[in-house]
Protein backbone atom coordinates (compact mmCIF):
# COMPACT_ATOMS: atom_id res chain seq x y z
CA UNK A 1 0.00 0.00 0.00
CA UNK A 2 1.08 3.38 -0.91
CA UNK A 3 1.84 6.16 1.65
CA UNK A 4 2.39 3.36 4.58
CA UNK A 5 6.07 3.29 4.88
CA UNK A 6 7.06 3.09 7.94
CA UNK A 7 11.20 4.29 9.27
CA UNK A 8 12.71 1.81 11.99
CA UNK A 9 16.19 3.28 11.05
CA UNK A 10 19.14 5.01 12.76
CA UNK A 11 17.94 7.59 11.18
CA UNK A 12 15.59 9.74 9.79
CA UNK A 13 13.17 8.81 12.06
CA UNK A 14 9.47 9.05 12.15
CA UNK A 15 8.03 12.81 11.87
CA UNK A 16 5.00 13.47 13.78
CA UNK A 17 1.98 15.27 11.57
CA UNK A 18 2.45 18.16 13.79
CA UNK A 19 5.43 18.89 13.08
CA UNK A 20 4.94 18.11 9.35
CA UNK A 21 2.17 20.94 9.10
CA UNK A 22 4.37 23.49 10.96
CA UNK A 23 6.92 23.04 8.51
CA UNK A 24 4.75 23.19 5.30
CA UNK A 25 3.96 26.82 5.95
CA UNK A 26 5.08 28.94 3.80
CA UNK A 27 9.17 30.21 4.71
CA UNK A 28 8.75 33.44 7.14
CA UNK A 29 11.64 35.82 6.43
CA UNK A 30 15.04 34.66 8.59
CA UNK A 31 16.06 38.52 9.77
CA UNK A 32 11.92 39.40 10.62
CA UNK A 33 10.60 39.86 14.31
CA UNK A 34 8.58 36.92 13.31
CA UNK A 35 11.16 34.79 13.07
CA UNK A 36 13.05 36.21 15.74
CA UNK A 37 10.16 35.08 18.27
CA UNK A 38 10.31 31.31 17.06
CA UNK A 39 14.24 31.67 17.85
CA UNK A 40 13.55 32.64 21.56
CA UNK A 41 11.76 30.12 22.20
CA UNK A 42 13.89 27.24 20.13
CA UNK A 43 17.23 28.86 21.84
CA UNK A 44 15.52 28.35 25.10
CA UNK A 45 13.28 25.14 24.91
CA UNK A 46 16.54 23.39 23.96
CA UNK A 47 18.86 24.28 26.41
CA UNK A 48 16.96 21.64 28.62
CA UNK A 49 16.78 18.58 26.27
CA UNK A 50 20.44 19.16 26.41
CA UNK A 51 20.30 19.38 30.46
CA UNK A 52 22.95 22.53 30.50
CA UNK A 53 22.58 26.43 31.33
CA UNK A 54 24.98 26.80 28.31
CA UNK A 55 24.13 28.39 24.82
CA UNK A 56 23.16 25.60 22.69
CA UNK A 57 24.39 26.42 18.48
CA UNK A 58 22.24 25.26 16.12
CA UNK A 59 23.69 25.39 12.59
CA UNK A 60 21.90 24.29 9.21
CA UNK A 61 23.80 21.02 8.85
CA UNK A 62 24.05 17.24 9.64
CA UNK A 63 25.78 15.66 12.45
CA UNK A 64 28.54 15.24 10.91
CA UNK A 65 28.64 19.01 10.90
CA UNK A 66 29.00 19.58 14.45
CA UNK A 67 30.79 17.45 14.82
CA UNK A 68 33.45 19.30 12.57
CA UNK A 69 31.99 22.38 14.52
CA UNK A 70 33.37 20.98 17.68
CA UNK A 71 36.86 19.54 16.36
CA UNK A 72 37.73 22.96 13.63
CA UNK A 73 37.21 25.06 17.01
CA UNK A 74 39.68 23.65 19.49
CA UNK A 75 42.29 21.84 17.65
CA UNK A 76 45.54 23.19 16.68
CA UNK A 77 47.85 21.32 14.49
CA UNK A 78 49.74 19.14 16.58
CA UNK A 79 47.74 18.68 19.55
CA UNK A 80 47.27 15.07 21.27
CA UNK A 81 43.45 14.11 20.66
CA UNK A 82 42.44 10.65 22.04
CA UNK A 83 39.49 8.80 20.04
CA UNK A 84 37.55 6.31 22.12
CA UNK A 85 35.89 4.06 19.16
CA UNK A 86 33.01 1.61 19.31
CA UNK A 87 31.89 1.92 16.18
CA UNK A 88 31.94 3.96 12.60
CA UNK A 89 30.76 7.17 14.17
CA UNK A 90 33.31 7.11 16.84
CA UNK A 91 36.13 6.62 13.88
CA UNK A 92 34.67 9.94 12.43
CA UNK A 93 35.91 12.06 15.33
CA UNK A 94 39.02 10.98 14.86
CA UNK A 95 39.27 11.07 10.95
CA UNK A 96 38.27 14.76 11.26
CA UNK A 97 40.82 15.57 14.30
CA UNK A 98 43.54 13.80 12.05
CA UNK A 99 42.02 16.21 9.23
CA UNK A 100 42.70 19.16 11.44
CA UNK A 101 46.21 18.20 12.01
CA UNK A 102 45.84 16.42 15.51
CA UNK A 103 47.76 13.91 16.52
CA UNK A 104 45.30 11.30 17.37
CA UNK A 105 45.78 7.88 19.64
CA UNK A 106 42.57 6.01 18.62
CA UNK A 107 41.45 3.56 21.90
CA UNK A 108 39.12 1.16 19.48
CA UNK A 109 37.11 -2.20 20.81
CA UNK A 110 35.39 -5.01 19.18
CA UNK A 111 31.94 -4.28 17.51
CA UNK A 112 29.21 -4.93 19.78
CA UNK A 113 31.06 -3.71 22.82
CA UNK A 114 31.38 -0.49 24.92
CA UNK A 115 33.97 1.11 25.83
CA UNK A 116 35.54 0.01 29.64
CA UNK A 117 35.65 3.05 31.94
CA UNK A 118 38.45 1.73 33.77
CA UNK A 119 40.43 1.15 30.72
CA UNK A 120 39.97 4.77 29.90
CA UNK A 121 40.83 5.97 33.07
CA UNK A 122 44.12 3.98 33.27
CA UNK A 123 45.15 5.19 29.45
CA UNK A 124 44.38 8.96 31.17
CA UNK A 125 47.00 8.22 34.17
CA UNK A 126 49.23 7.16 32.24
CA UNK A 127 49.34 10.33 30.90
CA UNK A 128 51.19 11.87 33.19
CA UNK A 129 52.61 14.76 31.43
CA UNK A 130 48.70 15.44 30.62
CA UNK A 131 49.68 15.90 26.71
CA UNK A 132 45.80 14.68 25.90
CA UNK A 133 44.06 17.59 25.34
CA UNK A 134 40.63 16.58 23.50
CA UNK A 135 39.30 13.32 24.19
CA UNK A 136 36.29 12.17 21.63
CA UNK A 137 34.14 9.46 22.36
CA UNK A 138 29.94 8.65 21.21
CA UNK A 139 27.30 8.43 23.77
CA UNK A 140 25.05 5.82 21.57
CA UNK A 141 26.71 3.96 18.77
CA UNK A 142 23.74 3.59 16.11
CA UNK A 143 26.37 1.60 13.72
CA UNK A 144 26.51 -1.43 16.48
CA UNK A 145 23.08 -0.36 18.68
CA UNK A 146 25.67 -0.05 22.10
CA UNK A 147 25.89 2.27 24.39
CA UNK A 148 28.90 4.01 26.72
CA UNK A 149 28.84 4.95 30.38
CA UNK A 150 29.45 8.67 29.36
CA UNK A 151 28.83 10.16 32.87
CA UNK A 152 31.77 7.54 34.34
CA UNK A 153 34.00 8.30 31.25
CA UNK A 154 33.86 11.72 31.60
CA UNK A 155 34.39 12.16 35.14
CA UNK A 156 38.06 10.43 34.34
CA UNK A 157 38.17 12.83 32.04
CA UNK A 158 37.46 15.64 33.74
CA UNK A 159 39.85 14.40 36.30
CA UNK A 160 42.69 14.25 33.83
CA UNK A 161 42.15 17.66 32.57
CA UNK A 162 41.72 16.96 28.92
CA UNK A 163 38.48 18.34 27.00
CA UNK A 164 35.51 15.99 26.56
CA UNK A 165 33.90 16.09 23.16
CA UNK A 166 30.84 13.71 22.99
CA UNK A 167 28.41 12.69 20.03
CA UNK A 168 25.28 12.60 21.40
CA UNK A 169 23.13 12.59 18.04
CA UNK A 170 21.26 9.79 18.61
CA UNK A 171 21.46 9.88 22.33
CA UNK A 172 20.31 13.32 22.86
CA UNK A 173 16.77 13.52 22.84
CA UNK A 174 16.11 9.95 23.47
CA UNK A 175 18.41 8.49 26.24
CA UNK A 176 19.18 10.39 28.92
CA UNK A 177 22.05 12.94 28.71
CA UNK A 178 22.90 15.50 31.25
CA UNK A 179 25.97 17.66 29.80
CA UNK A 180 25.76 19.87 33.37
CA UNK A 181 25.44 16.99 35.88
CA UNK A 182 27.96 14.85 33.85
CA UNK A 183 30.63 17.78 33.32
CA UNK A 184 30.39 17.17 29.74
CA UNK A 185 32.73 20.14 27.74
CA UNK A 186 31.39 19.85 24.27
CA UNK A 187 27.94 17.62 23.30
CA UNK A 188 26.56 17.38 19.96
CA UNK A 189 23.23 16.90 18.57
CA UNK A 190 21.29 16.38 15.20
CA UNK A 191 17.81 17.15 14.12
CA UNK A 192 16.75 14.09 12.71
CA UNK A 193 17.15 11.81 15.76
CA UNK A 194 15.29 11.68 18.84
CA UNK A 195 13.79 15.47 18.10
CA UNK A 196 11.15 13.97 15.52
CA UNK A 197 12.96 16.38 13.05
CA UNK A 198 13.98 15.89 9.55
CA UNK A 199 17.47 16.24 8.24
CA UNK A 200 18.80 19.62 8.19
CA UNK A 201 19.84 20.99 11.70
CA UNK A 202 22.87 19.99 14.27
CA UNK A 203 23.42 21.72 17.72
CA UNK A 204 26.34 21.82 20.06
CA UNK A 205 26.84 23.32 23.59
CA UNK A 206 30.22 24.16 25.39
CA UNK A 207 31.24 24.67 28.54
CA UNK A 208 33.30 27.45 30.29
CA UNK A 209 36.30 25.13 29.87
CA UNK A 210 36.08 24.06 26.51
CA UNK A 211 35.16 27.91 25.48
CA UNK A 212 38.58 28.82 27.33
CA UNK A 213 40.35 26.35 24.83
CA UNK A 214 38.51 27.55 21.65
CA UNK A 215 40.13 31.40 22.53
CA UNK A 216 43.60 29.36 21.66
CA UNK A 217 42.54 28.09 18.60
CA UNK A 218 44.35 29.22 15.67
CA UNK A 219 42.41 28.45 12.97
CA UNK A 220 38.93 28.25 13.91
CA UNK A 221 36.07 27.63 11.25
CA UNK A 222 34.03 30.26 9.46
CA UNK A 223 30.83 29.23 9.02
CA UNK A 224 30.91 26.82 11.95
CA UNK A 225 32.77 29.67 14.05
CA UNK A 226 31.54 29.06 17.47
CA UNK A 227 31.82 33.12 18.58
CA UNK A 228 29.91 34.36 15.36
CA UNK A 229 26.76 31.92 16.24
CA UNK A 230 26.51 31.91 20.27
CA UNK A 231 26.59 36.07 19.37
CA UNK A 232 23.55 35.34 16.94
CA UNK A 233 22.05 33.12 19.96
CA UNK A 234 22.23 35.70 22.40
CA UNK A 235 20.60 38.34 19.96
CA UNK A 236 17.87 35.51 18.90
CA UNK A 237 19.25 35.52 15.33
CA UNK A 238 21.61 33.09 12.83
CA UNK A 239 24.99 33.99 12.01
CA UNK A 240 24.11 32.93 8.39
CA UNK A 241 21.05 32.22 6.36
CA UNK A 242 19.30 29.15 8.50
CA UNK A 243 16.63 26.22 7.39
CA UNK A 244 14.17 28.91 8.33
CA UNK A 245 11.22 25.95 8.13
CA UNK A 246 13.29 23.16 9.96
CA UNK A 247 13.71 25.98 12.69
CA UNK A 248 9.94 26.16 12.85
CA UNK A 249 9.26 22.72 12.88
CA UNK A 250 12.03 22.38 15.55
CA UNK A 251 10.11 24.87 17.71
CA UNK A 252 7.21 22.42 17.28
CA UNK A 253 8.70 19.01 18.14
CA UNK A 254 10.18 20.36 21.20
CA UNK A 255 6.99 21.82 22.53
CA UNK A 256 5.78 17.81 21.97
CA UNK A 257 9.13 16.83 24.14
CA UNK A 258 8.22 19.25 26.80
CA UNK A 259 4.68 17.94 26.72
CA UNK A 260 6.28 14.34 27.23
CA UNK A 261 8.22 15.13 29.45
CA UNK A 262 12.16 14.11 29.50
CA UNK A 263 11.81 11.54 32.00
CA UNK A 264 8.54 10.35 30.31
CA UNK A 265 10.03 10.09 27.18
CA UNK A 266 13.38 8.52 28.32
CA UNK A 267 11.38 5.94 30.10
CA UNK A 268 9.57 5.56 26.58
CA UNK A 269 12.93 5.00 24.98
CA UNK A 270 14.06 2.00 27.39
CA UNK A 271 10.83 0.48 26.96
CA UNK A 272 10.94 0.15 23.56
CA UNK A 273 14.24 -0.76 23.48
CA UNK A 274 13.78 -3.19 25.79
CA UNK A 275 10.95 -4.92 23.56
CA UNK A 276 12.55 -5.01 20.39
CA UNK A 277 15.73 -6.49 22.25
CA UNK A 278 13.08 -9.34 23.88
CA UNK A 279 11.50 -9.80 20.63
CA UNK A 280 14.30 -10.51 18.44
CA UNK A 281 15.83 -12.80 21.26
CA UNK A 282 12.59 -14.68 21.29
CA UNK A 283 12.41 -15.35 17.52
CA UNK A 284 15.58 -17.01 17.99
CA UNK A 285 18.13 -14.45 17.29
CA UNK A 286 21.25 -12.85 18.32
CA UNK A 287 21.95 -9.41 19.35
CA UNK A 288 25.34 -7.69 18.16
CA UNK A 289 25.59 -5.68 21.51
CA UNK A 290 27.37 -8.16 23.51
CA UNK A 291 26.01 -6.77 27.31
CA UNK A 292 22.27 -6.20 28.03
CA UNK A 293 23.52 -3.19 30.17
CA UNK A 294 24.93 -1.58 27.10
CA UNK A 295 22.69 -2.30 24.86
CA UNK A 296 21.21 0.53 23.12
CA UNK A 297 17.50 2.04 24.01
CA UNK A 298 17.18 3.64 20.58
CA UNK A 299 18.70 1.47 17.52
CA UNK A 300 18.91 -2.85 17.94
CA UNK A 301 21.41 -4.54 15.38
CA UNK A 302 20.55 -8.21 14.57
CA UNK A 303 22.41 -10.95 13.47
CA UNK A 304 20.55 -12.55 10.26
CA UNK A 305 19.53 -16.12 11.47
CA UNK A 306 21.67 -18.49 8.91
CA UNK A 307 21.04 -19.45 5.72
CA UNK A 308 18.81 -15.64 5.47
CA UNK A 309 20.43 -12.72 3.64
CA UNK A 310 20.25 -9.18 5.39
CA UNK A 311 19.42 -8.06 2.03
CA UNK A 312 16.45 -10.94 1.61
CA UNK A 313 15.21 -9.29 5.35
CA UNK A 314 15.16 -5.80 4.60
CA UNK A 315 13.45 -6.44 0.92
CA UNK A 316 10.68 -8.46 2.39
CA UNK A 317 10.21 -6.32 5.70
CA UNK A 318 9.82 -3.06 3.12
CA UNK A 319 8.14 -5.20 -0.17
CA UNK A 320 5.77 -7.02 1.77
CA UNK A 321 4.73 -4.80 4.83
CA UNK A 322 6.69 -1.14 4.25
CA UNK A 323 8.47 -1.22 7.24
CA UNK A 324 11.98 -0.21 6.43
CA UNK A 325 15.30 -1.65 8.46
CA UNK A 326 18.99 -0.47 8.02
CA UNK A 327 21.89 -2.45 6.68
CA UNK A 328 24.80 -2.45 8.85
CA UNK A 329 27.80 -0.33 7.80
CA UNK A 330 31.57 -0.75 6.28
CA UNK A 331 32.79 -4.15 7.70
CA UNK A 332 28.82 -5.03 9.29
CA UNK A 333 27.61 -4.48 5.70
CA UNK A 334 24.90 -7.67 4.66
CA UNK A 335 25.98 -9.00 8.48
CA UNK A 336 24.02 -7.39 10.52
CA UNK A 337 20.28 -5.12 10.18
CA UNK A 338 19.26 -2.41 12.47
CA UNK A 339 16.20 -1.12 13.69
CA UNK A 340 15.66 1.69 15.71
CA UNK A 341 13.20 2.95 18.06
CA UNK A 342 14.20 6.76 18.27
CA UNK A 343 11.91 9.32 18.43
CA UNK A 344 8.67 9.09 17.26
CA UNK A 345 7.88 5.72 17.63
CA UNK A 346 5.49 4.10 19.79
CA UNK A 347 4.40 1.03 21.49
CA UNK A 348 1.99 0.09 18.58
CA UNK A 349 5.22 0.83 16.17
CA UNK A 350 7.51 -2.33 18.38
CA UNK A 351 4.46 -4.82 18.12
CA UNK A 352 3.97 -3.90 14.38
CA UNK A 353 7.63 -4.01 13.40
CA UNK A 354 8.21 -8.12 15.06
CA UNK A 355 5.20 -8.80 13.78
CA UNK A 356 6.37 -7.79 10.51
CA UNK A 357 9.81 -9.34 11.35
CA UNK A 358 8.45 -12.39 12.15
CA UNK A 359 6.70 -12.56 9.23
CA UNK A 360 9.22 -11.59 6.71
CA UNK A 361 11.66 -14.78 8.36
CA UNK A 362 8.24 -17.20 8.50
CA UNK A 363 8.30 -16.96 4.23
CA UNK A 364 11.80 -16.76 4.07
CA UNK A 365 12.32 -20.38 5.07
CA UNK A 366 13.19 -19.59 8.96
CA UNK A 367 11.80 -21.90 11.87
CA UNK A 368 10.65 -20.76 14.88
CA UNK A 369 7.59 -20.68 16.91
CA UNK A 370 5.32 -17.63 15.27
CA UNK A 371 4.07 -15.42 17.47
CA UNK A 372 6.74 -16.26 19.96
CA UNK A 373 8.69 -12.61 19.35
CA UNK A 374 5.01 -10.59 19.35
CA UNK A 375 4.08 -12.24 22.59
CA UNK A 376 7.79 -11.14 23.69
CA UNK A 377 7.14 -7.78 23.27
CA UNK A 378 3.64 -7.53 24.23
CA UNK A 379 5.11 -9.31 27.46
CA UNK A 380 8.01 -6.66 28.04
CA UNK A 381 5.65 -3.38 27.29
CA UNK A 382 3.34 -4.64 29.88
CA UNK A 383 5.76 -5.31 32.89
CA UNK A 384 7.92 -2.36 32.03
CA UNK A 385 5.18 0.06 31.68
Amino acid sequence: MKDKTFLMIPGPTPVPERVLSAMAKHPIGHRSTEFSEVLKKVYSDIKEVFQTKNEVLIFTASGTGAMEAAISNLVNPGDKVLSLIIGNFGERWAKIAEMKGAQVTKYEVEAGEAINPEEVKKILEADVNKEYKIVTLTHNETSTGVTNDVKTIVSYIKKHGAISVVDGITSVAALPCKMDEWGIDVLISGSQKGFMIPPGLSFLAASEKAWKKHEECKNPSFYFNWKQNRKSVLEASTAWTPAVNLFVALDTALQMIKEEGLENLWKRHERLGKAIRAGVKAIGLKLLAKDEATASNAITAILPPEGITVPEIRSTMKKDYDIVVANGQKTLKDKIFRMGTMGFVSERDAIASIGALEASLYKLGYKFELGSGVAAVIKTLAENK
